[in-house]
């Protein structure tokens, strides 16, 4: 061909498209060499029924007086078939879905919750086998051993992020706060009935040494231990303060041996500390308030009458107390320092001597004890401070309460770990009974 049957432009030998409109030339059948070249016909003549055009191609516009090129057509502009005979797409598109494989060497157990439907994930919902976790973000999804969905690799909470408890006379939350990756908290609550008949109201906080290696498991070993030392000795008529002290003690060995690992283990990490914890408990009888403790977490008391003062019961093992003790520093300027939660007393194999203090009051009024980490007294550092951020219920609502402190100090900014207990003085008569 010589000229373009669309648009009459000249063609060079070899063009498959033509330069001006874009057509295809492939579309039209060559002429074979061994036979002549059609005669061209002239205007004047009428075309045959051989010679008439299969398409009627639109006419290229003739050039007007600005000079400017004639417009030309796209492809996409013509109508036509393809060389199957089907129709031609109306445009091109690259962002349509892969046609679906017969089968795949993966298949994901539920739709992507990202992409599906909500027919889709209906569709897909079906009850799972007693005792599966499903993902808390597409809810299809089983969780993995590593805790990761298997449907949309979502990781999910770890269960100690968040714990909550109460019992009739007694409650506990524990969060993560919002700055740590880990709840390296624990805490032990629970009944036990005295020989007299009387319940034993009891409040166990461990917060994890984080410099030392698996601090969560220290505070989780020691609240357990403290809990079950308490649960045999009070039953058996042992004095409450002195039954606090063989808990604490029986808290420090169940810690003591998390630190017995192979020598392998200590040659790969010989420079790590022990595991390690910081220890307060309380145990409120009918007459008795009882404290125990070692490290920095305290316990404070709070009367329901606010008009009457509040106390803390607990002085830390820390570099600030040290300092006040000592006549050094006031409070103010101990605790302001850098050196100020330095403790100087924990459980753990590592500890200098295992020292458990304790303490007895009978206080001459209701209240509540409020038993922490120092992820909450950070926010509420003196007795006043703290009766002020207690609910005024919170004897008859003590899970309420140990929610509405925690708040507080996720409201303050979450730095640490945030564990605390609330305990009714006296013991309410529905709290007898045994855990």
């Amino acid at each position: 061909m010589s000229v373009c049957p669309s648009c009459e432009e000249p063609l060079d030998d070899g063009d498959r498209f033509c330069g001006a409109c874009g057509y295809d030339l492939s579309s039209v059948p060559a002429v074979p060499d061994d036979q002549p070249a059609p005669a061209v016909a002239s205007p004047e003549a009428e075309p045959t029924a051989a010679q008439a055009p299969e398409v009627d191609w639109p006419q290229a516009p003739e050039p007007d007086s600005s000079g400017l090129p004639a417009p030309v057509h796209l492809p996409t502009d013509l109508e036509g078939t393809d060389s199957g005979g089907t129709e031609l797409p109306a445009a091109v598109r690259f962002d349509a879905p892969a046609p679906a494989a017969e089968s795949s060497d993966f298949e994901l157990a539920a739709p992507d919750p990202r992409t599906a439907t909500p027919e889709e994930l209906e569709a897909a919902a079906t009850t799972p086998p007693a005792g599966t976790k499903l993902c808390v973000a597409c809810r299809a999804g089983q969780v993995d051993a590593d805790g990761y969905c298997e449907n949309c690799g979502h990781a999910q909470p770890r269960e100690r992020d968040h714990m909550e408890q109460e019992l009739d006379a007694v409650a506990a939350v524990s969060d993560r706060g919002l700055r740590h990756h880990r709840n390296e908290d624990a805490f032990a609550i629970s009944s036990a009935a005295l020989p007299d008949g009387f319940p034993a109201v009891v409040a166990v906080v461990c917060d994890g040494v984080s410099s030392a290696t698996r601090p969560d498991d220290a505070s989780l070993a020691a609240s357990r231990a403290a809990n079950e030392s308490l649960h045999e000795s009070l039953p058996r008529g042992t004095h409450p303060q002195q039954a606090m002290h063989e808990a604490i003690v029986a808290a420090a060995e169940s810690v003591n041996a998390l630190a017995q690992e192979p020598e392998t283990a200590r040659e790969h990490q010989p420079h790590q500390n022990a595991p390690a914890c910081t220890f307060v408990g309380s145990v409120i009888t009918r007459e008795l308030l009882i404290i125990g403790w070692v490290g920095d977490s305290r316990a404070y008391w709070v009367p329901d009458d606010r008009s009457a003062p509040a106390a803390r019961l607990t002085e830390d093992d820390s570099w600030a107390a040290q300092m006040v003790a000592a006549g050094l520093m006031n409070e103010q300027e101990a605790y302001a320092d850098e050196r100020a939660h330095a403790i100087t007393g924990w459980l753990g194999a590592d500890a200098y001597e295992l020292e458990p203090h304790t303490a007895s009051f009978k206080p001459d009024r209701p209240g509540v004890v409020v038993v922490c980490t120092d992820g909450l007294w950070n926010y509420a550092e003196g007795a006043q401070e703290m009766a002020r951020i207690v609910p005024a219920d919170a004897a008859a609502r003590p899970l309420h309460s140990a929610q509405v402190l925690v708040g507080h100090a996720l409201d303050g900014g979450g730095h640490d770990n945030v564990t605390v207990a609330v305990l009714p003085f006296p013991v309410p008569q529905q709290g007898a009974g045994s855990a």
